[in-house]
């Protein structure tokens, strides 16, 4: 695969954590960092660890072996350094109750999937720590993911570091001063970090899920301005915002959030050679374009209807997403 373009600080970090976590791999890049000549090794797994760049987040690290553990020749456990939440990339939090939950649902499962966060880190300086642990493989289930369901409850963590507790606390309250009027059961854990675990930047922020009677989950996230950066936010606005993004996500609405999208678009594909089907909201640019990359990797196309509100009487245009998977099956994975 070429790539032409610049090759940045948290890339080059990337190419590094590829590099680990497979066998047999060859990169080179050329003298001034344009050019990337990459030719894939075996997937194989293990126990590792890796110094993410501060400049992105753990996520988009996560995403990527989200992705790719299940496929491993060993079950993979890695811990990541770096920054845990930030405003760009789907943080820690969002990844961990809403990616592992898809997981399951194509048959990665078992006490092994988990996502563990020791110590948290604010951009720029980052300093968190997270475990991330997941089972191998063999071959996916076809999934059939049609039904959202209604709402049932919603649950949330607020977590500050490095600045006043209290900040938690006010963040939960603006936040349930705007569901409260909608649904009884609402829980918002505050999670203030001290000392080591606290990372090395200080910064706060919130993370709310919708749970629907079905088992879909649905995510939003905000997260304070990085110190040194923008005009200080105020922790109420924060909340408030945070609810209201939740609120545009159910609108939106569909099996899997617009965050989680393209995960199961890639696990869909790459199932037994049986039919897929899962309803999803408006297409994120981002999954647009997966999709492109889908057809090129796979020649796949997926069939797509879409679903006018009158017919689901709630929110926005959905989209029914139907494929058969491609048949693909882990080779690589030791038989015991």
């Amino acid at each position: 695969v070429h790539v032409f373009s610049l090759i940045l600080n948290f890339e080059a970090s990337f190419i590094r954590l590829i590099d680990k976590v497979t066998n047999g791999s060859r990169i080179e890049i050329n003298q001034t960092g344009t050019t990337l000549y990459y030719q894939p090794g075996l997937l194989y797994g293990g126990s590792l660890e890796h110094d993410c760049s501060p400049s992105r987040s753990i996520g988009y690290y996560l995403e990527s072996l989200l992705c790719l553990a299940p496929f491993m020749k060993h079950p993979l456990k890695i811990v990541l350094r770096g920054v845990t939440n930030d405003q760009v990339d789907p943080s820690v939090d969002v990844l961990k109750v809403t990616a592992l939950p898809l997981l399951k649902k194509f048959g990665v499962d078992g006490e092994s999937l988990e996502i563990k966060i020791n110590r948290r880190g604010m951009p720029p300086k980052g300093g968190g720590e997270i475990l991330f642990a997941c089972p191998v493989r063999k071959v996916l289930q076809p999934i059939h993911f049609t039904d959202p369901g209604k709402i049932k409850r919603i649950r949330g963590t607020a977590y500050s570091v490095r600045v006043s507790p209290q900040m938690a606390n006010r963040m939960v309250e603006s936040a349930r001063s705007i569901l409260n009027k909608l649904l009884p059961d609402i829980y918002i854990y505050t999670d203030h970090m001290k000392g080591v675990s606290s990372g090395k930047s200080p910064g706060f922020g919130m993370c709310l899920t919708a749970e629907t009677i079905n088992g879909t989950i649905l995510s939003a996230e905000l997260a304070s301005n990085p110190q040194g950066q923008g005009a200080a936010v105020l922790p109420e606005e924060l909340g408030q915002n945070c609810a209201k993004l939740l609120l545009e996500e159910v609108y939106r609405g569909g099996c899997v959030d617009s965050t989680n999208q393209s995960l199961a678009l890639l696990l869909m594909t790459l199932g037994q050679r049986d039919v897929s089907k899962v309803l999803l909201g408006p297409l994120s640019p981002y999954t647009i374009e997966f999709l492109r990359h889908l057809r090129s990797f796979f020649q796949i196309m997926f069939k797509i209807e879409t679903k006018t509100p009158e017919e689901e009487h709630m929110g926005g245009e959905k989209v029914l997403m139907t494929c058969v998977g491609i048949g693909f099956s882990n080779l690589s994975k030791t038989i015991r």
